[in-house]
C-alpha cells in the first residue's frame, strides 16, 4: 500500500539486488561472465564500467521465458518487476517502466510512435529472431527522442560462422477445451558465412487459439484496441553483410505483420459486481485490428579510421496499426448518416541517420570518447478508415541531435561518464479541422520549434574485487503524445504553434545503487528519482477514449537483484521493484494524488528456481507476485484499489540427439485473478481475468 513518498525501511534492508544484470554461465559451469553492453553508450562496453541500472536478457534467458510465452510485456515483466505487468493484449497501453513510457527499438532503430502512441510497440518483430535484450532503466537521452522511462533494445542474430540451418516447431493450448485453444507456430532459419560474406534469414507463422481463465471461461476480446487471442502473425527477416579489411556493410530487413480474425465479440462484464468480460463467437464488423510493419536498415562500420571508430546507420521503419470498431461518439457526424461505426488506423514512417565515431585513449590519456549526430524524420497521422477522415492531421516531426559521451578511467577502480546531447525540432503541421464530435473546430497550423540541451552524469567505483557502488544523473527528451492533444481540440480559434501541451516532456532521473559480486553470488540494489515539471499523464474519459494531462510527475523505488549459484546444479533468483509516483492534480506546482494503473506499476517479487538434473534436462520454475495497492487522491480518499495475486511457471528443457524439446507451463496453480489494469483503470468493457493455466510444447534443432 502506498500511503506516502517514503519507501519502506524494509525494501532497503532486506531486498539487495538490482536488475544491474551480470549473467551467469550454466550453474554447471559455477563461474560468472561478464555482459559487454551496447545501448547504455553506443559502444561495446563492460557492464561492471557502466553507471546505470541496466538489464540484459541473453539468448538462453530469452529461450527460456519464451518456452512458456512468446508475448514480449510477460517476457519482460518476469525479468523486470518495475516493468507493468502485461495486458496480455495486443495493446501495451499502459505499461510502463518506472512510472514512464520506455522507448522500444529493434538494433537501434526506434519502433515506438510517440507523436501517436497507440501503445502498440511490443508487438513490432518475432521475439524468436531476437539474440538479446537491452534494458536501460530510467530517462536516458543517448539514443534520442522517447526515452523518458528507458530504453528497450532488441537486439536481433548475428550470422554464424559455419552454414546452419534450423526448424522450431511449437503448439499451445489449455487443458479444458484443447480444441478453440490450440495454437501452433513454425519457424524455420538460415544462417552462414562464404568468404567475405554473411548471411542469416528467418521465416515464421504462428496462429494463435482462444485464451480461457483460471474458471474454464473465454477471457473477454479487446476488440477495440486489438487482442492476440484468434489471431495469426507473420514474420520475415534477413540480414547479409560484407566484410573487408576492418570495414563491414550490413543490410538487415524485417517485415512482421499480427492480424485478429475477427470471429468473436466481447461480452461486457460488470466491474462492480466481480464479473468478468466474456466472448462469444460472432463476427465483428470492419476490418481486423493489426499491425504491419517494415523495417529496413544499413550499416556501415570501419574500425580505423582517422584514429577512430566509426558507425553510421541509415534506417527506415514503416508502421501501420489498425484499431477495432464501434458506434463512439467521437466518430459521429450527420453528414454521414446515424449511428457511425468507424475505425482508426495509425500510420507512421520514420527516416533516420545516425553517426557514431569512437575515440579511445584521447591523446594517450585516460578518456574515451564517442560522439556524433542523430538526423530523425516522424510522420504520423491517424485516419477514419470507413469514412476515410483524419482524426489526427499530418504530422512531421524533423530533428537533429549533436551529441559527446565522455568517459575517464584515470583513477584507478573508477570511472566517471559524462555527456552532453542537443535536441533541435521542428514539428509540422498544416492546418485541418476536428472531427464534428469536437465541434469542427478549424485549427491554424504551424511549425513549433523545440530546443533542449540534455545531460548525463555517472561515476561507478570499485571498492574491493567484490563491492562496487554507482550514482548518476541523466535526463530524457519526449515529445507528448500530439495526436491525442491535437485531434482532442474542442475550443475555436486555437493555433498550433501557441499549443503549450504540445511542449517537450523532459524526465529528469538520479538515482545510486550498490552491487556485490561473488563467483557464486550477485547482489545489487538501486534507489531512484525521477520527475518532470511538465509531464504526461494518461486519463481515461467516459468514451474509452485517453486524455492527454500535461502535470508535474514525480516517481520514486526500488529495484533489487539477487542470484545465487546455490550448487554445482541449481541456481536461485530474487527480482524486486517498489515504485511510488504522484502528479499534480491541482496545478499548485507540487505533487499530490498518486498515480493510476495506466501510469505506474505494482510493487512485485519475481523468485526462480534453475536446476540442471542431468546434462540433457534443466527446468526452472518462477513465481510472481504482486501486491497490494491503494491509490489515493491529494485528499487522502483511496480511489482505486488493486487486490494482488500470484502465479507460478514451468519450463522444462531437453536435449537429446534429434533435437531440443521444451515444455511450459504457464500460471502453474491455476490462479483466478483480474488483471492489473482490469483491476485499476478497466471498465465494464475491459473486465479481463488473467490467462488460467496454460501449457506450451515445442521441438527445435540445429542442422
Amino acid at each position: 500500500m502506498r500511503h506516502s513518498a517514503s519507501l519502506p525501511t524494509t525494501a532497503l534492508v532486506l531486498s539487495i539486488a538490482t536488475p544491474f544484470s551480470a549473467s551467469f554461465a550454466s550453474a554447471a559451469d559455477n563461474t560468472l561472465v561478464e555482459e559487454m553492453v551496447v545501448t547504455a553508450s553506443r559502444t561495446a562496453r563492460p557492464l561492471s564500467t557502466i553507471p546505470n541500472t541496466v538489464t540484459v536478457i541473453n539468448q538462453a534467458d530469452l529461450n527460456q521465458q519464451l518456452t512458456v510465452n512468446n508475448d514480449l510485456s510477460t517476457i519482460l515483466g518476469n525479468l523486470i518487476p518495475s516493468f507493468t505487468p502485461s495486458r496480455q493484449k495486443l495493446t501495451s497501453a499502459g505499461e510502463t517502466l518506472r512510472g514512464r513510457s520506455p522507448l522500444y527499438m529493434v538494433d537501434g532503430i526506434p519502433q515506438s510512435n510517440p507523436l501517436r502512441d497507440g501503445g502498440r510497440d511490443g508487438h513490432t518483430i518475432d521475439p524468436l529472431v531476437l539474440e538479446r535484450i537491452e534494458v536501460i532503466h530510467g530517462a536516458n537521452a543517448i539514443h534520442g527522442l522517447g526515452a523518458s522511462g528507458g530504453i528497450i533494445n532488441l537486439i536481433t542474430k548475428k550470422p554464424t560462422e559455419e552454414l546452419q540451418q534450423s526448424i522450431r516447431l511449437e503448439t499451445y493450448f489449455q487443458e479444458d477445451d484443447v480444441g478453440d485453444s490450440l495454437g501452433y507456430g513454425v519457424n524455420y532459419g538460415f544462417s552462414g558465412s562464404s568468404g567475405n560474406f554473411d548471411m542469416i534469414a528467418s521465416l515464421g507463422y504462428r496462429s494463435q487459439g482462444l485464451a480461457y481463465d483460471a474458471n474454464d471461461d473465454i477471457i473477454g476480446f479487446d476488440n477495440t484496441q486489438g487482442d492476440t487471442m484468434d489471431s495469426e502473425t507473420h514474420n520475415v527477416f534477413f540480414k547479409i553483410g560484407y566484410n573487408w579489411d576492418d570495414q563491414r556493410l550490413e543490410l538487415s530487413a524485417n517485415r512482421y505483420k499480427i492480424s485478429g480474425n475477427n470471429d468473436w465479440t466481447s461480452v461486457p462484464g460488470n466491474v462492480a459486481e466481480g464479473i468478468a468480460t466474456t466472448a462469444i463467437e460472432q463476427d465483428m464488423q470492419g476490418d481486423a485490428p493489426s499491425n504491419e510493419v517494415t523495417l529496413f536498415s544499413l550499416n556501415y562500420s570501419n574500425d580505423d579510421i582517422l584514429g577512430h571508430q566509426l558507425r553510421v546507420q541509415a534506417f527506415n521503419q514503416d508502421f501501420s496499426g489498425t484499431y477495432g470498431g464501434g458506434v463512439f461518439s467521437s466518430f459521429q457526424d450527420p453528414a454521414y448518416g446515424s449511428d457511425i461505426f468507424d475505425q482508426s488506423q495509425n500510420n507512421s514512417e520514420k527516416y533516420g541517420l545516425k553517426i557514431t565515431a569512437i575515440k579511445d585513449q584521447v591523446a594517450g590519456l585516460p578518456l574515451n570518447l564517442v560522439y556524433g549526430i542523430d538526423f530523425f524524420s516522424d510522420s504520423t497521422y491517424q485516419q477514419l478508415v470507413q469514412t476515410s477522415r483524419k482524426w489526427v492531421p499530418d504530422t512531421e516531426y524533423q530533428n537533429y541531435a549533436p551529441y559527446l559521451q565522455m568517459e575517464f578511467t584515470g583513477i584507478e577502480q573508477l570511472t566517471v561518464t559524462a555527456g552532453i546531447r542537443h535536441e533541435k525540432s521542428e514539428l509540422k503541421v498544416d492546418d485541418f479541422t476536428t472531427l464534428y464530435s469536437y465541434g469542427s473546430q478549424a485549427v491554424v497550423g504551424g511549425n513549433p520549434e523545440f530546443s533542449e540541451t540534455l545531460y548525463n552524469l555517472g561515476a561507478k567505483y570499485r571498492i574491493t574485487d567484490h563491492w562496487r557502488v554507482f550514482a548518476n544523473y541523466s535526463e530524457g527528451f519526449s515529445m507528448p503524445d500530439v495526436g491525442r492533444v491535437l485531434r482532442g481540440i474542442n475550443l475555436a480559434d486555437q493555433r498550433v504553434d501557441s499549443f503549450l501541451e504540445l511542449d517537450p516532456i523532459v524526465a529528469q532521473n538520479r538515482e545510486a545503487g550498490v552491487e556485490y559480486i561473488t563467483q557464486v553470488f550477485s547482489a545489487h540494489l538501486t534507489y531512484y528519482q525521477s520527475e518532470s515539471d511538465f509531464g504526461q499523464r494518461l486519463q481515461l474519459n467516459a468514451d474509452g477514449q485517453y486524455l492527454v494531462k500535461r502535470e508535474r510527475t514525480e516517481v520514486d523505488g526500488v529495484e533489487a537483484r539477487l542470484q545465487w549459484l546455490a550448487t554445482d546444479v541449481d541456481t536461485f533468483g530474487l527480482r524486486y521493484a517498489h515504485t511510488e509516483g504522484e502528479y499534480d492534480s491541482d496545478e499548485s506546482g507540487s505533487v499530490d494524488t498518486e498515480l493510476d494503473g495506466a501510469n505506474i506499476s505494482p510493487n512485485r517479487i519475481n523468485l526462480s528456481w534453475e536446476r540442471n538434473w542431468t546434462a540433457a534436462l534443466s527446468t526452472r520454475l518462477q513465481i510472481s507476485h504482486l501486491k497490494d495497492l491503494t491509490f489515493k487522491n491529494s485528499d487522502s480518499s483511496t480511489y482505486a484499489e488493486f487486490e494482488g495475486y500470484t502465479t507460478a511457471d514451468l519450463s522444462a528443457n531437453i536435449e537429446s540427439s534429434v533435437g531440443t524439446f521444451t515444455v511450459g507451463v504457464q500460471n502453474l496453480t491455476n490462479e483466478d485473478y483480474f488483471s492489473y489494469y482490469s483491476q485499476t483503470v478497466g471498465s465494464d468493457e475491459r473486465n479481463f481475468t488473467g490467462l488460467g493455466r496454460s501449457f506450451s510444447l515445442s521441438y527445435h534443432r540445429v542442422f
